[in-house]
């Protein structure tokens, strides 16, 4: 009976140890309906074989539609070789190759070469049609990864040249904003460390941009090898806590000199209150707010989420929302219209003046204010991540985790260890003085 794993159960060499003994082989899918790698253990003593299944299609009564063969031994007692020693990653790039060398005969079957831009414009529509995040990745392409690189096909791509496009963009100037149909403007050039620093992490996130691509790509078969891109490497050490948080006198102030009348208030207010995103903040309506809490239903992630409030909150919006249509939105301008992008740039400047605030910050810092204070207070850094939209906490300890060094000298004083053993000592300490003639 064919037995179908998930992939971290084929993955490593433990993981492999905890399957069964079995004349049947574990399958796991590489492209769905056509091509499965499998791991076959017939003994505990003996390394197991990686084989594949590749379909035919169609085929006469009493034939078989898939073809099998064997491709080498496992690494489960000892390390690859590449050749007869294959490790999980071996065997799943040797099972493409093969399938491309059989199909490559006829030429309704003969392998495809897609482009850089055809893999990319496939991310970026999954993006957009299952995440929600397709509009940042698709900037990214079209700025920076699709000119240099769109035309070339995936097969051309190596390392060196994935390298040279990398370290091109950290040293060019970065974009300014631009209006539509003008010349692009640029910053100029990175001259200072921290200047070449940000640069260099900006780069990052676009070389993850494409990096998805090309991976997705490789998990559905459309190419047959990631070693170029898997050696590609993003620049290490550029990534710094976020600055400009702000402490709860200064949100205070903020909030009282920012725009009342304008509806800008409100929605400062909010972000303040929950961590919430500017653009998330703009799609909420009333209805949203349930059972003290704000439902996030359209978020970066594409996931919705629950951000829980504090009394303090709970009450602001309960008060936001009382008496209002379930379908209206909960931020809006005076008559009624949606906040939308760059509308809070201008009355967050001019909230910043208000409340003294400089240099001022903009309206992704009240989302850092947030998550800063709330880990100063002391809150679990899980839950943190989970009102912010993050899996795990990787993202708060790089990001938000930065704490004042009095919060930090603080922290110490009332959760180091005590022993009780201390005593008292009458030895007064002298400052040292440099006898006279000495050098």
């Amino acid at each position: 009976m064919a037995r179908t794993v998930r992939d971290s159960k084929l993955e490593t060499r433990a993981a492999r140890s905890r399957l069964p003994k079995s004349k049947d082989p574990y399958w796991r899918t590489v492209v769905p309906g056509e091509l499965h790698l499998g791991y076959r253990k017939r003994r505990a003593d003996a390394p197991g074989k990686w084989v594949m299944r590749r379909y035919l299609g169609p085929v006469g009564e009493g034939k078989s539609p898939y073809h099998k063969e064997t491709l080498g031994f496992a690494d489960d007692f000892r390390d690859a070789d590449g050749a007869t020693v294959l490790s999980y990653a071996d065997a799943q790039r040797l099972a493409h190759v093969r399938t491309a060398a059989a199909t490559r005969g006829g030429a309704s079957a003969s392998p495809r070469h897609p482009t850089v831009r055809e893999i990319v414009d496939g991310y970026i529509a999954f993006l957009k049609a299952e995440r929600r995040t397709g509009r940042d990745a698709e900037r990214r392409a079209s700025n920076f990864i699709l000119p240099e690189l769109g035309g070339l096909k995936v097969s051309e791509l190596t390392t060196e040249r994935l390298v040279q496009w990398r370290d091109a963009l950290a040293a060019a100037p970065a974009r300014l904003r631009t209006r539509k149909g003008r010349e692009q403007r640029y910053r100029a050039a990175p001259a200072t460390p921290g200047e070449a620093r940000a640069r260099r992490a900006t780069v990052n996130r676009t070389v993850t941009v494409l990096k998805a691509a090309l991976n997705r790509a490789f998990n559905h078969g459309r190419v047959n090898d990631d070693l170029a891109w898997r050696r590609l490497r993003p620049f290490d050490k550029v990534d710094v806590a976020r600055p400009g948080h702000l402490s709860v006198a200064e949100a205070q102030r903020l909030i009282n000199g920012a725009d009342a009348a304008s509806g800008f208030r409100d929605v400062a207010h909010g972000a303040l209150l929950t961590g919430c995103r500017y653009g998330e903040l703009c799609r909420l309506l009333v209805g949203d707010f349930q059972r003290g809490r704000i439902v996030v239903r359209e978020s970066k992630s594409g996931k919705p989420r629950d951000v829980r409030l504090t009394d303090e909150a709970a009450l602001y919006f309960r008060t936001l929302t009382a008496g209002r249509p379930a379908d209206a939105l909960m931020f809006s301008h005076v008559d009624g219209s949606a906040w939308a992008k760059s509308h809070q740039a201008r009355p967050m400047r001019d909230a910043c003046a208000a409340a003294k605030i400089v240099p001022a910050v903009g309206f992704h810092q009240l989302r850092h204010t947030w998550a800063s204070l709330a880990v100063m207070n002391g809150m679990p850094l899980m839950i943190v991540a989970e009102n912010l939209g993050h899996t795990d906490t990787r993202m708060v300890e790089k990001h938000y985790g930065h704490l004042t060094e009095d919060y930090r000298d603080e922290a110490i004083r009332t959760s180091g260890p005590r022993f009780g053993v201390a005593t008292e000592s009458n030895v007064v300490a002298i400052e040292p003085t440099l006898q006279r003639g000495a050098s």
